[in-house]
């Protein structure tokens, strides 16, 4: 089946053609708490028979969910119905560690400061001995 007209929008099928069919890839609901909430209201305020299954066919829901729900608000686990935060769980940080951070990074200043200061006195050395400068004050030897 070959059709020769131009292709103005319409499907056109060729028979060499290889027909691929696209499949949306599936991805999981995911229900606030206000709305785990809110369905958990209506399913218990419904009073007559087949208003909770309506109200899951509306909500395109199943009755494992409601009842995964009430397990959860029933051992009192708001938490359970609030969106959980995904990854690892966030370390407490030590009140002192900014403190100790700064003071290593002082303490890593005051060393380079004092190897500068050692390697200048040792420059003043050399010079003094090219020069011939005795550099001893107060009977003190060098």
């Amino acid at each position: 089946m070959e059709m020769s007209a131009p292709n103005n929008g319409v499907a056109v099928r060729d028979t060499n053609a290889h027909e691929v069919e696209v499949m949306a890839k599936a991805t999981r609901r995911r229900f606030s708490a206000e709305y785990k909430l809110k369905i958990l209201r209506e399913a218990e305020a419904g009073t007559q028979p087949g208003e909770t299954g309506a109200l899951l066919r509306r909500e395109g829901l199943y009755f494992s969910n409601l009842r995964t729900w009430r397990a959860q608000r029933q051992a009192g686990e708001l938490g359970g119905l609030a969106p959980k935060k995904r990854g690892p769980a966030a370390q407490a940080k030590n009140p002192l560690a900014a403190k100790v951070a700064a003071l290593e990074r002082e303490v890593t200043r005051q060393k380079a400061r004092a190897a500068r200061a050692e390697a200048l006195v040792e420059l003043q050395r050399k010079v003094a001995e090219l020069l011939g400068i005795d550099l001893s004050r107060n009977g003190e030897r060098p």
